[in-house]
């Protein structure tokens, strides 16, 4: 039985392999002719990543509309990225012309609580959204601690548990696995 369009996909908690999971996705859906969006929620386009290097290069559109790590900025900084990240979102959706559509680290933007967020994106307006467009798209939803109202429409929910990592011993994030 084969299943057209529609499906929720999270990725979430603590462990690494969330972003990877769902640019796996965007890479097999590619593959098949379909079309996908990658839409960054913390990452920053002032850095390099290598798998926009290589999206560039496939023809998948990947957007970083971050300013990074919630220290590195002031709250109105992330507060206005978070918000326009939000409207680009919504304004591409309304092309109706991505089969799938990945909102990278939108666990992670929703689950800040050092600064008011529910006004800039509001969890309810992410959920409408979601719920709206699943019967076009396949949407995957990355980062870690997914609030519980997006698990419960999520079709497929996968927690990343960390058993081991080389940051416990110090090692830094390597280029080419982790950026």
């Amino acid at each position: 039985m084969s299943h057209s369009k529609g499906l929720v996909l999270v990725y979430t908690g603590d462990g690494k392999g969330k972003t990877t999971a769902a640019l796996g996705v965007a890479i097999r859906a590619t593959g098949r002719g379909m079309k996908a969006l990658v839409v960054q929620f913390i990452k920053s386009p002032q850095r390099t990543y290598g798998e926009k290097i290589i999206f560039d290069k496939l023809g998948i559109e990947m957007y970083q509309t971050g300013v990074g790590f919630t220290w590195t900025k002031t709250p109105d900084e992330h507060r206005e990225a978070l918000r326009k990240a939000w409207a680009f979102v919504k304004e591409k959706l309304e092309q109706e012309i991505y089969d799938v559509l990945i909102l990278d680290e939108l666990n992670n933007a929703l689950a800040i609580d050092k600064f008011p967020t529910d006004d800039v994106i509001p969890l309810q307006e992410v959920i409408d959204l979601i719920q709206r467009h699943r019967k076009d798209t396949y949407i995957v939803i990355t980062g870690r601690s997914a609030k519980k109202e997006i698990i419960e429409i999520a079709d497929l929910v996968t927690e990343m548990k960390p058993v081991k990592h080389y940051y416990d011993v110090g090692i830094p994030a390597v280029k080419g696995i982790e950026f």
